[in-house]
């Protein structure tokens, strides 16, 4: 089987989403649906988590030194 996508993933996600608040799903489906959402809400969640441990961002310190440290959004950057 061929490697998912993150967005393909996502996508996949909102549309169960969407027909399970709908209502209009016979139970059987809705927990098929259910439970597929629940799949998918963990393959977003370790893909999110693996993006999250590669971002970083690469600092030289004054000695030369070169460190990794997390990539953090300083807050006057977003506003």
């Amino acid at each position: 089987m061929a490697e998912k996508k993150f967005e393909t993933a996502m996508s996949e996600l909102e549309e169960i989403v969407h027909a399970l608040e709908s209502g209009d799903l016979p139970l059987d489906e809705a927990l098929k649906a259910f439970e597929k959402g629940m799949k998918l809400v963990r393959f977003c969640s370790g893909k999110l988590e693996e993006a999250e441990k590669k971002v970083t961002m690469l600092v030289r310190q004054e000695d030369g030194k070169v460190d990794q440290v997390p990539f953090e959004i300083q807050k006057e950057e977003v506003e």
